[in-house]
């Protein structure tokens, strides 16, 4: 399971070391993704092929579906840690992460997520109010 919060930066190859608590679970080889809200998604190998099966399950005859796969399959490219502990984020990614310089990686249960930090400052700014984010989770049971 993947938690914590870290700042770092990319270099100017626009490679990230990936935190060291990180990397024991992602493994040596991992997918990163176009994730949703302006992110990346890494996912290891076992937790990609999970989600590969339950996209597997959408109706093809769903556009939104279509979309959706269409995003995350395009978007997605196999990385490896290299011995200094880095990985190297394609610039389509980085573009549409809008990451620059300083990012914020963050774990989120089942995945690894990378933020440009202006980006994750603002997205914390919009939606961590716990209180609302509390009352909709107890709707959903939990």
């Amino acid at each position: 399971m993947f938690m914590g919060e870290y700042q770092n930066s990319i270099d100017a190859k626009g490679r990230l070391i990936v935190p060291a608590k990180f990397r024991e679970d992602l493994g040596f080889r991992f997918i990163m993704t176009k994730g949703l809200d302006h992110c990346l998604f890494l996912y290891s190998m076992d937790e990609w092929e999970k989600f590969e099966e339950r996209l597997k399950e959408l109706p093809v005859a769903d556009k939104d579906a279509r979309a959706f796969i269409r995003s995350f399959y395009a978007g997605a490219t196999e990385c490896e840690i290299d011995k200094q502990g880095r990985i190297s984020i394609p610039t389509h990614l980085r573009d549409h992460a809008k990451i620059e310089k300083e990012l914020v990686t963050i774990g989120a249960m089942n995945r690894v997520e990378i933020w440009s930090k202006a980006e994750w400052t603002s997205y914390c700014e919009r939606t961590m109010d716990t209180d609302e984010i509390a009352e909709k989770m107890a709707q959903l049971g939990i």
